[in-house]
């Protein structure tokens, strides 16, 4: 099954240490929740900069997992698209 995931972060918050350079570019670990309710804003995913154990937590933005409401069998060249997806996704 797939799950599509969008989400917003505050890069101000980003603590310029914690990014990393890698092979193909810089990078920062993350850690994301995927939460069982959603909040008063219809958000249900939280995003952390990872840290350290027993360090405070950074939060830095939030998300919506947007569920299609029919999956497409394999092999199917056409898909249903979800009412709740945003425009500039469908």
């Amino acid at each position: 099954m797939n799950t599509l995931i969008t989400a917003k972060i505050d890069i101000k918050k980003i603590s310029p240490e914690k990014l990393f350079k890698g092979e193909k570019g810089t990078y920062l670990d993350l850690t994301i929740w995927i939460n069982d309710t959603s909040d008063q804003f219809g958000n249900d995913v939280s995003i952390e900069q990872r840290t350290d154990k027993g360090a405070p937590k950074i939060y830095l933005g939030n998300g919506k997992v947007y569920k299609a409401q029919q999956q497409t069998p394999i092999g199917n060249a056409h898909t249903q698209e979800s009412n709740d997806m945003p425009d500039w996704l469908k």
